[in-house]
């Protein structure tokens, strides 16, 4: 589903995940990510309270946004999001989470999406043109 430049971008940017339950629309920062070689991306769990419920609430459906500020290339991935509570990336991003904040704050779980849609947000002709 994701192509190389795709992939380049998402690795190389923080990720914007929206979600929206009930009219209300929400959308966080994402710093706590990873993509496994099959394209699903990976997002630890630390503040994603309202995320969740709105998952939970939209049979797990949401998107993500990500982009180089000085190429303006970019790209929206929308998915099927499953959370977990253990597994190698709870305890990847526990780790990770544990240490930036030096023990104050962890992990509780992980978010997978797996994109069903990718869509061009770099200015220009190719601009909205979907990528699957």
């Amino acid at each position: 589903m994701l192509n190389e430049s795709d992939v380049k971008v998402l690795n190389e940017s923080m990720w914007d995940l929206a979600t929206c339950a009930d009219g209300k629309p929400n959308v966080v920062p994402v710093a706590f990510k990873e993509i496994d070689e099959e394209g699903n991306l990976h997002i630890g769990d630390v503040f994603l309270k309202t995320t969740l419920a709105n998952l939970n609430a939209t049979d797990g459906r949401g998107a993500l946004s990500a982009y180089n500020p000085k190429t303006l290339e970019g790209y929206q991935v929308k998915g099927q999001a499953t959370y977990t509570t253990e597994g190698e990336y709870v305890d990847k991003f526990k780790k990770m989470v544990e240490t930036m904040f030096k023990g104050a704050a962890t992990a509780k779980g992980a978010l997978t999406i797996v994109p069903d849609e990718v869509i061009v947000t770099t200015p220009g002709a190719g601009n909205k043109k979907v990528l699957n």
